[in-house]
């Protein structure tokens, strides 16, 4: 299944912007799947802050903000953060006034945070917030994608690895679960909830044949869909 992307509403729709949250562990591949589902889209991408290093080839302002922990700590202070949280001996926060000002002019927002700080979200912002949790294929997998990434020293992929057995033993707290052994078809299921969610806005009687099937794409990927032995078998494989 190809989904085109959502319609954007007519100017006319007084239509708040839809805040969709993507997480998952380190190494599943979160950012190119990014990139891939929002291409040609206008909607506002929240950039991080961070008090990590940048890591090869990531450029400031676009892929984090990165600041010293004094600066970032003074912004946590002021209340300046939808969410902020510590990972791996790092902190990173998303800035709150640039995503209620897109959510208002009807712009969808789309953050990708750790689960730590989606949860903060799902609480501060309640059903508004669109729970999406990138699923990898099995730990065995993700160990090969962080090994490969050639970045980390053998001691910080095990200690992701031990974390992503966490986040995925959380993966019901999310709306919707996506599993990425496949780009194509992870955009694609990316792209369903995103205008699922849309048509959800609106009445039933004016959904389209694509809304429709969006509808029905994304219900399939409805994280209560998963046993607690799916989980398992992704843990332990």
């Amino acid at each position: 299944m190809t989904l085109d992307q959502p319609a954007s509403p007519p100017p006319s729709t007084a239509r708040r912007g839809l805040l969709i949250v993507i997480t998952g562990a380190s190494g599943v591949g979160k950012g190119t799947l990014r990139e891939r589902w929002l291409a040609g889209q206008d909607v506002f991408y929240s950039t991080s802050w961070t008090t990590r290093t940048p890591r090869p080839g990531e450029r400031a302002g676009v892929d984090y903000v990165f600041v010293p922990p004094e600066v970032f700590e003074n912004k946590a202070r002021s209340g300046g953060f939808l969410e902020h949280a510590a990972f791996v001996g790092n902190r990173y926060g998303t800035p709150i006034e640039p995503i209620e000002a897109a959510l208002a002019r009807g712009q969808d927002v789309v953050l990708e945070i750790e689960v730590e700080g989606a949860m903060q979200v799902k609480t501060r912002m309640g059903a508004e917030a669109v729970l999406v949790f990138i699923m990898p294929p099995s730990l065995s997998e993700l160990r090969r994608r962080l090994e490969g990434r050639a970045t980390e020293t053998p001691e910080r992929v095990e200690k992701r690895l031990r974390r992503a057995r966490e986040e995925i033993q959380e993966a019901h707290a999310f709306r919707y679960v996506i599993v990425n052994d496949d780009l194509d078809r992870a955009v694609d299921e990316l792209l369903a909830v995103q205008r699922a969610e849309r048509a959800e806005q609106v009445p039933r009687e004016e959904w389209s044949g694509e809304d429709q099937t969006a509808v029905a794409a994304a219900q399939a990927l409805r994280s209560e869909k998963l046993a607690a032995k799916d989980l398992q078998r992704v843990v332990i494989s």
